[in-house]
């Protein structure tokens, strides 16, 4: 029986990608859940969304969206953009989609239409992006963009008191509703890591390869983990979003 293996945010950097996957010696028998955020960073943006369609071909994978995968499907279906988006990765992903053909292009805005909001697994594990807001979980989720752009989940996480019960009526009825949740989305570099952070049971697995972190791969149930190079090493003649 294979593994769950768990791909933090990957920005471009097909590289550390391709680093993690051999690190993690992962087999065709492992479950591959990646949490988003395939673009925007380091200059392969392109490269990794063609990888990732390849990779399904051959290996069982689960592909969740990211805040910043939504932002490029609405720029390649509307030619539109807002000017925070193209100053926080946006720029070297239009640059490098510009040189693609339509058919190239169509076949990534298929890819990025098939994207998963969530993966709630069968030991009622969540991975999603970002998080959720509604106190019942995400079937009740009003707000679905909140799937790849909230952050008060892993916020509240942060600023929880370890030593609450679970049962307490202060407890955020939130991490009640799964036994474990899987995030990316906000970097945990923010808090001054640069490995899988756990608070309560929310599991952060950015480990801040859009800037001066690693890209990491984590096995959901034994919660060993491997990691690339620092990405910015492997991409000397590049800023990524630092």
């Amino acid at each position: 029986m294979g593994r769950t293996l768990v791909i933090g945010d990957i920005h471009g950097s097909l590289l550390a990608l391709q680093q993690i996957l051999e690190r993690a010696a992962v087999t065709k028998k492992d479950h591959l859940i990646f949490l988003g955020d395939y673009v925007d960073g380091w200059s392969q943006s392109p490269e990794v969304v063609e990888f990732l369609i390849q990779l399904k071909t051959t290996h069982n994978c689960t592909y969740i969206r990211g805040n910043h995968d939504d932002l490029l499907m609405q720029w390649l279906h509307t030619g539109q953009y807002n000017e925070q988006w193209f100053n926080h990765g946006g720029r070297i992903t239009m640059e490098r989609y510009n040189a693609l053909t339509e058919d190239e292009k169509q076949l990534h805005i298929l890819f990025l239409e098939s994207l998963k909001d969530y993966y709630l697994d069968e030991d009622n594990r969540l991975f999603v992006h970002a998080g959720f807001t509604n106190l019942n979980g995400i079937h009740h989720e009003y707000f679905t963009r909140m799937f790849y752009w909230d952050r008060t989940l892993w916020e509240t996480a942060l600023a929880l008191d370890a030593s609450l019960s679970t049962e307490d009526p202060l407890y955020p009825k939130r991490f009640n509703n799964y036994s474990e949740v899987f995030i990316g989305h906000t970097p945990v570099t923010r808090i001054g890591q640069t490995v899988p952070v756990q608070k309560a049971n929310i599991w952060n697995v950015d480990t801040g390869a859009a800037f001066m972190g690693p890209l990491t791969i984590m096995d959901a149930d034994t919660k060993e983990y491997w990691q690339s190079e620092p990405v910015y090493t492997l991409y000397p003649d590049e800023a990524g979003r630092n």
